[in-house]
């Protein structure tokens, strides 16, 4: 018996995550149809994706899922910047009511076999006590209390609660780590490109990054497969906040920790980082998730470490670095040579 050919609904299809997503998936034959939900039109040049002008928070939502008979929604219309989303109150909207008026439209829809949600490894917060890794079980020791992590907190609540409701449908959550990649614009991205970077005074955080490709490759997997659950998604190994800006290239200018939200707020007005408190969070303490659990269930290894991940974005010419790459490296190898001689033996003195 020939297997069913999918019909596919993704939010957010003006995005690029989605974007490439959809061209991903009009490349595979066992993809009947794919509808991509947005208020914009996408940016990606696609030929077989039907580009549905909606908006999430209207309940009418629930006649697009039973015209387009899909089974199967792509959950991908969250944004990190208030300013793209015309404010933190509308922001918190088209996040957290948007996601609550889809899965109540999607309870509904008899022929839904699976749903697959965009999260963030930002749901666990970014605090001293903070684990080396946080496995999706894991409790954070600083659970998010404002901004997109809030956000991404009652998302994972709405969805988790729609599981529980429907427990025919494959429901998978996967909690990305910040991402990275040629065409990604975001807080860091934005940060980073800064003409002078500052860093707060005292603290160096760990990163830990997704390239743009591995991210598109779990959620396509995560489409044509069965894998229910929560998983952290991101690449291997992780950079320091110190390496990132050297590997850039760009001078930093140490701030003390007094002085940061009034720098945030002035760099927020000036339009260049949109900062949000959470994310002044993860400069502090930084965040690094297992993705044990991924590789297991995917039989995936990510194309992209951390540091690969940063080097790929760097090559794309996002940035202009005030110092050179192999200047960098060279001060990297000096550094790594120092640190790793071994003391000089001291000469006994015989009487």
């Amino acid at each position: 018996m020939a297997k069913r050919r999918q019909r596919v609904l993704i939010t957010g299809i003006a995005g690029q995550l989605a974007g490439q997503l959809a061209a991903r998936l009009e490349a595979d034959d066992s993809i009947e149809y794919i509808a991509g939900l947005d208020l914009h039109e996408p940016s990606h040049d696609l030929t077989r994706t039907e580009f549905v002008r909606a908006d999430l928070r209207n309940p009418l939502v629930a006649r697009i899922i039973d015209s387009t008979r899909v089974d199967t929604v792509v959950h991908l219309s969250l944004t990190a910047v208030p300013s793209s989303a015309g404010g933190r109150s509308r922001m918190k909207e088209l996040n957290v009511i948007g996601t609550m008026q889809l899965l109540a439209a999607a309870q509904k829809a008899p022929k839904l076999h699976k749903v697959v949600v965009k999260s963030t490894t930002a749901v666990y917060g970014s605090n001293y006590a903070d684990p080396a890794l946080f496995r999706e079980d894991v409790a954070p020791g600083g659970a998010p209390r404002s901004g997109y992590s809030k956000d991404a907190v009652e998302v994972e609540n709405y969805a988790r609660a729609f599981g529980r409701r429907r427990e025919d449908v494959v429901l998978t959550i996967l909690r990305f780590a910040n991402f990275i990649g040629p065409t990604v614009d975001s807080p860091l991205t934005g940060y980073l490109g800064l003409p002078v970077v500052p860093r707060v005074l005292g603290y160096d955080p760990r990163l830990q990054l997704c390239h743009q490709d591995d991210g598109v490759e779990v959620l396509y997997r995560s489409v044509t497969g069965s894998h229910p659950g929560i998983y952290n998604v991101a690449g291997p190994g992780i950079i320091y906040l110190s390496q990132a800006i050297r590997m850039a290239g760009k001078p930093t200018v140490p701030v003390a920790l007094p002085f940061v939200q009034g720098l945030a707020g002035t760099l927020r007005r000036s339009g260049r980082v949109d900062f949000s408190p959470d994310q002044l969070q993860f400069l502090l303490y930084g965040r690094v998730g297992d993705i044990s659990r991924l590789r297991r269930s995917y039989g995936y290894e990510p194309r992209f470490s951390t540091r690969a991940g940063f080097e790929n974005f760097l090559a794309s010419g996002r940035i202009t670095p005030l110092v050179e790459q192999e200047t960098v490296r060279g001060w990297e190898r000096s550094l790594h040579q120092l640190l790793t001689r071994r003391p000089a033996s001291k000469s006994k003195v015989t009487t």
